[in-house]
């Protein structure tokens, strides 16, 4: 089927919609046919575009075969022509974009979890950069940043840090995050200048509802033990400290931060379900299983995504060659938007390349 095939059928199904909506539905099928009609609303306004701009096209074509044409009107059609030929294909691409697949999980809020990798105390301090510069994009977007657990050094540096994000469409922006970051900055402590290369990684999951993922109470183990501060100080007396196992998957999730063992045990079941919801994901979506398979990594100096130079003022990202000289903007204030937008043009442009529409 031709790609004007497939939007004469979309503008039927759209006009028969149309026609189902006012012959007075009711219940479900109301439901139903209202959301449909919605979806499919922003894509006719684009093919009616489309369609406008070709038969245009198509005009000025005719046109510019007149013959004993002036000066005048000859460069008037020829800018027009131009004017189209140009516009046609990006009305296309946009057409095609809006008709892809879209991932179920974008609308969601996203967990975001950051670790320490390779590097020590300097991973653990670069660790908590990324956390933070994460909290400011997050206030630049209008999200609400809800923290989860913290494992602190002692010295400003996070072991692991974990978030609950949530707002328009965080998923959907936010995970392309995943994968290993590396930083190359001369430490505080370095006497000598030299510059230290160190590493994080940073796990993005959707965020994950009762609705999305049925977790059976006998599929759990809950363990409770006495929480400890860094260097192993008990910072309570009581068994406040919570790890659940999912016991099909193996998963685990350990919390202490809150006081109270009830609120731990609500947190850890929310990162829970969430790490479940995407191994499910993963099972279900091939493309994207091989897309984020190797997305966290071993926290390794080599498998990076990332490269934040401090020396230099840089940060480039790997996946799409891109260099942006701003680094106190990207990681003190959260500035990421600029590599966020190109890394969902690229993600679109690979699917469109592996979809004939």
């Amino acid at each position: 089927m031709s790609f004007s095939d497939n939007l004469n059928k979309i503008l039927e199904k759209h006009h028969e919609l149309s026609a189902k909506l006012t012959q007075g539905l009711s219940g479900d099928e109301f439901i139903k046919a209202s959301k449909e009609y919605s979806d499919l609303e922003p894509i006719v306004k684009k093919i009616i575009e489309y369609n406008k701009a070709s038969a245009e096209f198509a005009d000025v074509k005719i046109l510019s075969a007149e013959k004993q044409l002036d000066l005048e009107t000859t460069t008037m059609i020829e800018e027009e022509l131009s004017r189209l030929e140009n516009l046609l294909p990006t009305l296309e691409r946009a057409i095609k974009v809006a008709l892809l697949p879209k991932d179920a999980a974008d609308s969601k809020g996203a967990i975001v979890e950051v670790r320490a990798g390779t590097g020590g105390d300097e991973a653990a301090l670069f660790a908590a950069n990324l956390f933070s510069m994460y909290q400011r994009y997050a206030e630049l977007k209008g999200w609400r940043f809800e923290i989860l657990a913290i494992a602190d050094t002692g010295i400003g540096g996070y072991k692991e840090a974990s978030a609950l994000i949530n707002g328009n469409n965080v998923f959907a922006r936010l995970k392309f995050e995943s994968g290993v970051h590396r930083v190359q900055r001369v430490p505080e402590t370095e006497s000598s200048g030299r510059i230290h290369t160190s590493a994080a990684t940073v796990a993005v999951l959707p965020e994950a509802e009762e609705v999305d993922v049925k977790i059976e109470d006998k599929d759990l183990r809950i363990d409770t033990y006495r929480a400890s501060g860094a260097g192993g100080q008990h910072v309570n007396t009581t068994d406040s400290a919570v790890r659940i196992t999912h016991i099909p998957t193996g998963i685990v999730v350990a919390l202490q931060d809150e006081k109270s063992q009830h609120k731990n045990k609500a947190k850890a079941l929310k990162i829970l379900r969430s790490r479940v919801y995407e191994a499910e994901r993963k099972k279900v979506d091939l493309e994207r299983s091989l897309a984020r398979k190797g997305q966290v990594g071993s926290g390794d100096r080599s498998e990076r995504i990332r490269t934040y130079n401090f020396p230099q003022g840089r940060v480039t990202d790997h996946r799409i060659n891109m260099t942006l000289y701003k680094i106190e903007e990207v990681v003190r204030n959260g500035q990421l938007d600029e590599f966020i937008e190109v890394l969902i043009a690229d993600d679109e442009a690979r699917k469109l390349a592996e979809t004939i529409i």
